[in-house]
């Protein structure tokens, strides 16, 4: 059993995965005639990338 720490970091985890797919899948995609708007999605896809690595990185650490 995990303790909460690591299931919410898990959870976090998660979350992001599912933001990201709606970034890429919807948001970018209704934004199509907006430069501005595409940017800053395009920009927010890359921060849930870099958030989804280092969670990915602390759910492996708390599973070791």
């Amino acid at each position: 059993m995990f303790d909460n720490h690591a299931y919410n970091i898990m959870l976090q985890l998660v979350e992001e995965h599912k933001a990201l797919w709606r970034i890429k899948k919807m948001y970018k995609k209704d934004a199509k005639s907006c430069k501005q708007c595409k940017a800053l999605w395009a920009q927010m896809e890359k921060e849930k990338h870099a958030n989804i690595k280092k969670l990915q990185a602390e759910v492996k650490r708390h599973m070791a």
